[in-house]
């Protein structure tokens, strides 16, 4: 768990970072140390080399070539020393600070050493490394008695410097170095874990607690920001959200509300509606039924015909009001079945057809062909369908062009069967384009403004949608969507042939 939270992997990361960096110029510093000794060494064994050189020189002069093993004997002594001699281009040891050495072979390595030309190198031994440096010894003109004419190697001086003193002086400085550096990343280390607790992971725990108390629905949390950085600006931004969501709380609460004493309203509205509608009913249709009795009695030349005629319109008027309220109040139960949108269009177009305002209306039909069908109530669809019709030739009073599609659209993964009816009238200005589907709404003289809602009641009730768009100067489009599927009880739909 440690290691899946955000300050355990800058932890470790931080942790395997300082040790990569730090071990590098550890490593880095070693070796540098180490060739810093090599270096001295081989400078101190080149000078000592110059030293033993002009020594046995001078010696060789006289003859004397027992003071030459003596001396090396007494040089050989030195500690760091882990030998010195002076061997034959041919590997014999001539003389040696080991007398034991004298007539043997010298080393392999110390023989090709020379014979590549080299004049040091390092040896790594059972006791550590050891420093070979080598120097031809070249025949000079008083050497001739011994060694004849001509300028020739006629010896090899070697010195073997141990260096495993000054590598245990540099494996302790090393050591000391290293837990230097192992205390240092600690203390780093450290220092990051109380920055990120302190600056990090202590905010970040508490936004997260305030978030919780958020998604619990208390928007009165609030955090205070003490530091102007990066998280004191997600501290600003969280409180500025909370105070959005609060201002969003309140304002749903109060749409709510509204919708809620709207719908009470409908409702009561809905209720009375439905009861004045049948006290209203019965008494008016005995009312229209004396009058056309009494219009019996009239000549078609009496004047008083004219106004009974007049007389018998208001009353079907408020008997189609009444209708309209009834229906309204307490809408009919559906009754579902597969329909042909194509069909029911024609057919409704046929009725529209005998409609007086229509006769100056250019018809435009584009209807797709193999509109699968949808499961609906065929009579409530089709109320619909000649009610928006009828609203679109109403607008275009000095005639025009009504506009009829259908076609299959997909939306979020479902098909839906979509009816537009548009005209080419004056259009709708916004401010009443938010009300057309609110009852009792309607910029007609002889309209009841039910009309849309009873639409949108009966959508509703088929599953489907109405919506409107309009502009001024541009016409109306009225379109209704209907979802394709199967019915509830029975096989997936078939498409038309």
């Amino acid at each position: 768990m440690f290691f899946k939270s955000l300050i355990g992997r800058i932890l470790v990361l931080s942790l395997l970072l300082f040790t990569v960096a730090i071990g590098a110029v550890t490593l880095l510093h070693i070796r540098r140390e180490h060739q810093h000794i090599t270096q001295s060494s081989l400078e101190t064994a080149e000078l000592m080399l110059s030293v033993i050189e002009r020594s046995i020189a001078s010696s060789m002069a006289v003859g004397n070539s027992r003071e030459v093993q003596t001396m090396l004997e007494t040089i050989g002594s030195d500690p760091h020393l882990a030998g010195v001699r002076i061997f034959h281009p041919d590997g014999r040891v001539l003389r040696s600070s080991d007398p034991n050495e004298i007539g043997r072979r010298i080393n392999p390595h110390h023989l090709s050493t020379f014979q590549r030309g080299v004049n040091h190198d390092v040896l790594l031994g059972s006791l550590g490394e050891t420093l070979i440096v080598l120097k031809p010894i070249q025949s000079e003109a008083q050497c001739t008695p011994c060694h004849g004419r001509g300028r020739k190697v006629i010896g090899i001086l070697n010195v073997d410097y141990s260096l495993a003193p000054l590598e245990a002086r540099l494996f302790g400085s090393s050591r000391f170095f290293s837990l230097s550096m192992l205390l240092m990343i600690g203390l780093l280390t450290g220092g990051v874990l109380l920055i990120f607790q302190r600056f990090v992971r202590r905010p970040l725990k508490l936004l997260s607690s305030k978030m919780a108390m958020v998604e619990a629905g208390d928007f009165s949390v609030q955090l205070a920001s003490s530091h102007d950085d990066e998280v004191g600006r997600l501290v600003e931004s969280f409180n500025s959200m909370v105070e959005r969501l609060r201002q969003a709380q309140v304002e749903l609460q109060s749409y709510h509300y509204q919708q809620m004493e709207r719908a009470d309203r409908l409702a009561s509205v809905g209720e009375m509606s439905a009861g004045i509608a049948h006290e209203i009913k019965n008494p008016l249709a005995a009312i229209s039924g004396a009058i056309s009795v009494l219009a019996d009695d009239y000549p078609a030349d009496d004047p008083r015909r004219e106004v009974v005629d007049k007389v018998l319109e208001q009353i079907t008027r408020i008997d189609r009001v009444v209708t309209d309220l009834l229906y309204f109040g307490k809408p009919g139960k559906p009754a579902f079945d597969w329909v042909s949108v194509n069909d029911l269009l024609k057919k409704t177009l046929f009725f529209v057809a005998q409609h007086p305002e229509a006769h100056n209306v250019n018809q435009v039909q584009e209807l797709t062909r193999n509109l699968p069908p949808v499961w609906v109530d065929e009579k409530q669809l089709q109320q619909v369908f000649f009610n928006v019709i009828i609203n679109a030739i109403q607008a275009m009073k000095s005639g025009g062009t009504l506009l009829i599609q259908t076609d299959l659209q997909e939306q979020e993964g479902t098909s839906l069967v979509r009816i537009m009816i548009g005209d080419s009238g004056p259009g709708i200005p916004a401010a009443d384009l938010e009300k057309i589907f609110a009852p009792f709404f309607t910029t007609k003289t002889q309209g009841t403004g039910l009309g849309l809602a009873i639409c949108r009641q009966l959508m509703e009730q088929q599953g489907g949608a109405i919506r409107v768009a309009s502009r001024v100067g541009e016409g109306t489009r009225v379109s209704i969507e209907l979802p394709v599927g199967q019915r509830p009880d029975g096989p997936p739909f078939k498409s038309e042939e």
